[in-house]
């Protein structure tokens, strides 16, 4: 029997992973904060034991992949060394393009195998197949066949790590940072298990001068990180997974099967899911950290308030933008130039998007398009630096769409973003009546359009190009006759609507291609949104909106319930958490039991994994 325990204790079960909503990890923790406690203010054993458990957490997380972290942990610890002590210029470039090479080489053999292997072979006509190497070495090692060689599995959380050793090399490069001495304070700081395969991403110069020092926690801090465990909690399981099991998954899986009322909601409720998912997870994240002393970045700020697309990912997994922006954005030129890595870019993705759709002239457009803007930023050099702005930021969003899955709804997905960021930048600058007439001629060309064509996707264009087109007219005309107030709370109210409708809508792409296997993503994400859009532009039956809403009544009081409380002011939010954690310690213990009893009466039978494990 005790041998039966122990086994599987430290056995990797692929069915039951290590995740924040079970109990099994909150004893986890315990114990572990307990070893901490001990070991606290001795720094070194601190680290290394907090390395070691967090090997163990990823190794519970993601069984023999712990494996590839440990050597990419070791690989970067020792290449920052050979970076920082290059003794020339170009060496330094030279050690750090070998270092970016090995990283992504990791990333991409796990996240792209598929979709190499499939360019290899539209292009050259073979047949080649995906081939697990590292399987192939386990059943070496093991000398028997034990584990699957035709098929690439994710390890959880690898771009996060990756990410990071990225901006760790990088920042040695720059020399932002200084390379840490001790291997085993390297590995603390590149596996934190609280924050290791979900995010945020952290930055070497933002924790590394944790890790020296002392534990410290004050009362007020205690009862915060206790309030961000609870948020968390409840975030994922009230809202994220409920929401999910009992309507959004049922949507997505079948959407000819539900009414375009429904399929609309569904959109809508995605939106909340995931944002409760991947905020929640990260929420109980810094809690945790928080406990032991360390102090992860904030990665949402109220996402859904955001008035348009690029004020949104200013809000949206922070961490992500900031390190594409820093590493991505800025190198490639930033709002200053371009240079060769933004026409190889350009010229990168049009041929992705070219293999992903089948269509040679979905590439050749994209290159024309992006011709077209150099040669006017050549031509004009007054408009040269907003276009040089808008080329790096357009790739900037089609890399992130990439870096979610190399299939052609993540590309659409971050292609849209960017449009929509550039689309507000034109859009700000226009007056009312310029404005009104360009949404005039869109609404009327949608009509013309879904006239010829009977397009659902046109119907939809001509319902949401025509409101906005009333709330634009609505304006001009108050304007016109005199009218003088601005009324910006208004204003604000509606620019966050339909910044909320924009995202939702470009989440259709993000939602139908996650959680399938590569080999099938593109055709079944494309079939699901096909089918979605379908149902949503076309014939509703508002005699059965009644029924609807009274059979889905807990799931739609759900959804209303979370957004008023992410729409609620952030002065607000902030006096109740101050409330929350000054509380009395016996009234904080009551409050925290309370709280876990209302929320595991949401949980479902089936726990569900975090969304963002799958990147």
């Amino acid at each position: 029997m005790l041998f039966e325990f122990l086994k599987n204790i430290f056995s990797f079960n692929a069915d039951s992973p290590l995740l924040f909503t079970q109990f099994y990890f909150w004893a986890f923790f315990a114990i572990v904060f307990a070893g901490f406690a001990l070991l606290q203010n001795k720094i070194l054993l601190r680290n290394t034991f907090l390395f070691f458990i967090s090997l163990f957490f990823y190794f519970k997380t993601s069984g023999l992949f712990v494996l590839i972290l440990i050597f990419t942990t070791i690989y970067n610890f020792y290449h920052a060394k050979i970076i920082f002590h290059s003794k020339t210029e170009n060496r330094k470039k030279f050690h750090l393009f070998t270092g970016l090479l090995v990283n992504l080489f990791f990333l991409c053999y796990f996240k792209y195998a598929y979709f190499f292997t499939d360019v290899i072979n539209n292009i050259f006509e073979t047949h080649w197949v995906v081939f697990d190497i590292f399987a192939r070495i386990g059943n070496v090692m093991e000398g028997k066949e034990r584990f699957d060689t035709s098929v690439i599995l994710l390890p959880v959380g690898i771009s996060f790590y990756t990410f990071q050793n990225i901006s760790y090399l990088m920042d040695i490069f720059r020399k932002r940072v200084e390379p840490v001495e001790n291997l085993l304070n390297f590995g603390f700081y590149v596996s934190f298990f609280p924050q290791l395969v979900a995010g945020p991403i952290v930055r070497a110069n933002q924790f590394i001068p944790q890790i020296y020092k002392k534990y410290f926690l004050s009362r007020k801090q205690f009862g915060i990180a206790l309030f961000w465990i609870m948020n968390g909690l409840a975030k994922k399981i009230i809202l994220s997974d409920y929401i999910a099991v009992n309507f959004v998954d049922r949507v997505f899986e079948n959407p000819s099967m539900f009414s375009g009322f429904e399929n609309l909601i569904a959109l809508f409720a995605y939106s909340l899911q995931v944002y409760a998912d991947f905020s929640g997870y990260t929420d109980i994240a810094i809690g945790v950290a928080m406990l032991m002393g360390f102090y992860l970045p904030k990665n949402f700020d109220s996402p859904y308030k955001a008035t348009n697309p690029g004020n949104f990912w200013k809000r949206w997994h922070i961490s992500l933008s900031k390190w594409l922006q820093d590493y991505l954005y800025i190198p490639m030129g930033g709002n200053r130039s371009v240079t060769f890595s933004t026409y190889f870019l350009i010229a990168a993705i049009a041929l992705i998007a070219l293999i992903l759709s089948g269509s040679i002239w979905i590439g050749i457009i994209l290159l024309l398009i992006a011709s077209a803007l150099v040669y006017v930023a050549r031509k004009y050099p007054e408009k040269r630096k907003k276009i040089n702005t808008n080329l790096n930021m357009m790739n900037t969003m089609l890399i992130g769409g990439i870096w979610h899955g190399a299939s052609w709804n993540f590309m659409i997905w971050g292609g849209l973003n960017g449009i929509g960021i550039l689309f507000y930048k034109f859009w700000k600058d226009w007056d009312l009546f310029v404005r009104m007439m360009i949404l005039g001629a869109i609404t009327y060309l949608c009509y013309l359009l879904y006239c010829a064509f009977q397009s659902p996707l046109f119907h939809i264009g001509v319902a949401w190009a025509g409101i906005i087109l009333l709330g634009t007219l609505i304006r001009y005309v108050y304007s016109f006759f005199g009218g003088k107030g601005t009324y910006p709370r208004l204003q604000t109210a509606w620019a966050i609507f339909q910044t909320f409708i924009f995202i939702s809508f470009t989440r259709l792409f993000f939602r139908s291609g996650s959680n399938l296997n590569p080999v099938e993503a593109n055709q079944t994400a494309w079939n699901t949104a096909k089918n979605m859009v379908a149902q949503i532009g076309g014939k509703w039956d508002f005699s059965q909106l009644g029924e609807i809403i009274y059979a889905y009544r807990s799931v739609f009081i759900l959804i209303v319930i979370g957004m008023i409380i992410h729409w609620l002011p952030e002065k607000f939010k902030r006096r109740y958490r101050i409330v929350f954690a000054r509380l009395p310690l016996i009234g904080l213990i009551m409050v925290v039991v309370i709280c876990i009893f209302i929320i595991y009466q949401f949980i479902t039978a089936d726990l569900q994994k975090f969304i963002y494990f799958q990147f």
